[in-house]
């Protein structure tokens, strides 16, 4: 699930865009998924352009498109690079190198045998996070591994896995229970049957658990990056996926399966819940996700005006950003948290608060939020708010983002956090020990003021 990495994506050039010629300083913008991108190990790249401000449009170049660390991956090419057919190939063979070393269907197999064990010999390699067979032991021993597992354990792989804590790439700071519990029930009571978990593993299992109980009739299929969960799922349960290039490592029948789990049979509603690392890009993703829906809206056959029902977990700051792509989006005051995370834990208070929320494209006052937890239903603005958000009668809304009671500055004819003060200086309000610096802000791409480079005219034909 979600990560913790606070930098704002997309600014500036991450490590992971660095190559043999790194580019220099100046702006980045992300011009997505070309026809012949190159590929790494994490499926085609992305293309970007580096800017230099005053410049109309710097160098293009390839970059992995899950990886903003080098240390992940290297990859890197000019667009107008010509690539020798020697490199070509030791690219091919690199790729092939660092692909999982079974299947999927190889994995699925491994397990139908490994649950006919009895509990004695069944071990986990903590090392090669892996289930491992009686005939493998003798390549396992100096590594330190787990025994008796459990089917318990099995049917919680997020818990014998360790979490992949590389906040950029994999960043699984799993749902704590609570949370856990409350998006279950809430997907639930708003009657939907299918879910759709994009980076989401311990919503999945929870789901996957409940399987087995007569009365439970929702199924969930996991779009995840993290391999390691094949292990533990069947093809119809898991597709190792990629959610920054729309890219399914299984090919056409992996395409399929999410193909058929989104068809809609039999009333049964399908919502997708998706979880990604904060650091990842906000443009990448909200494009894949456009991709998953438009998958969806062509196995309908009615309601061709509406969106697939969605839920995203980012942190409250990247509100503007999900809005620019999803201008149908709402942000709920729902604190999500985490269990393996030492910030975004429930029921800490002021800016210690979690800082994570529900982004949806559903109806506001249909997201009932718990009441015990402190939160209120705001007649005027009819949906649920924390309750240190008051409503304030001049901007008509309920207008706190992260939990504190904000305050309503009419100079800024807005409401600001409850520590920043109207600055003269700046003409607006900031913190009352910032650097007065006003500067006139200008578009990354071009150099020129009056628009963001998401905008910019000079991209416009790419």
């Amino acid at each position: 699930e979600g990560g913790g990495n606070m930098a704002v994506s997309g600014e500036g050039a991450p490590e992971g865009l660095c190559g043999p010629e790194r580019p220099g300083a100046g702006g980045l913008a992300l011009l997505g998924l070309a026809p012949s991108a190159p590929s790494c190990p994490h499926g085609p790249a992305l293309l970007f352009v580096k800017t230099s401000q005053g410049k109309e449009e710097g160098r293009r170049f390839y970059a992995c498109s899950a990886c903003r660390d080098r240390k992940d991956c290297n990859f890197f090419q000019w667009e107008d690079e010509k690539v020798s057919e020697t490199r070509l190939a030791a690219r091919e063979e690199y790729n092939r190198n660092h692909q999982p070393p079974f299947t999927h269907r190889q994995n699925v197999e491994r397990y139908k045998n490994f649950v006919l064990l009895p509990l004695s010999r069944r071990r986990f390699c903590q090392q090669c996070q892996q289930l491992l067979l009686p005939a493998e032991w003798e390549k396992h021993l100096d590594h330190q591994f787990l025994c008796d597992i459990s089917t318990a354990q099995l049917k919680s792989p997020s818990q014998l896995l360790y979490p992949l804590e590389n906040k950029k790439t994999n960043a699984q700071y799993l749902f704590a229970g609570r949370s856990c519990q409350f998006l279950l029930d809430l997907i639930i009571d708003l009657g939907f049957r299918r879910v759709l978990s994009v980076g989401t593993p311990r919503l999945h299992e929870m789901i996957q658990s409940k399987a087995s109980q007569e009365d439970f009739r929702v199924r969930s299929l996991l779009l995840d990056i993290d391999f390691r969960y094949s292990q533990f799922y069947t093809e119809d349960e898991f597709c190792h996926y990629n959610m920054f290039n729309h890219y399914f490592f299984g090919g056409e029948a992996a395409h399929e399966t999410c193909r058929k789990f989104l068809y809609q049979g039999s009333g049964e509603r399908v919502i997708m819940v998706t979880d990604p690392p904060f650091g990842g890009l906000v443009e990448a993703l909200a494009s894949s996700f456009k991709k998953l829906m438009a998958m969806w809206k062509e196995t309908e056959k009615e309601g061709h005006n509406q969106e697939m029902p969605m839920f995203w977990i980012f942190p409250y700051f990247f509100e503007s950003r999900i809005l620019e792509f999803f201008p149908s989006f709402s942000m709920m005051d729902y604190q999500v948290d985490y269990d393996n995370h030492a910030l975004y834990k429930h029921g800490k208070t002021g800016r210690r608060q979690s800082p994570v929320r529900i982004f949806t494209n559903l109806t506001p006052s249909m997201i009932v939020l718990p009441v015990e937890e402190g939160y209120r239903f705001c007649a005027v603005c009819q949906r649920y708010v924390s309750s240190g958000n008051q409503h304030c009668e001049i901007c008509n809304s309920c207008t706190s983002k992260d939990g504190r009671r904000w305050k309503h500055c009419v100079l800024c004819k807005k409401c600001v956090k409850p520590s920043w003060f109207h600055c003269n200086n700046c003409n607006c309000c900031a913190l009352q020990n910032h650097t007065c610096e006003k500067t006139d802000a200008v578009c990354f791409v071009c150099g020129k003021a009056g628009h963001k480079r998401s905008t910019c005219p000079s991209l416009s034909h790419t």
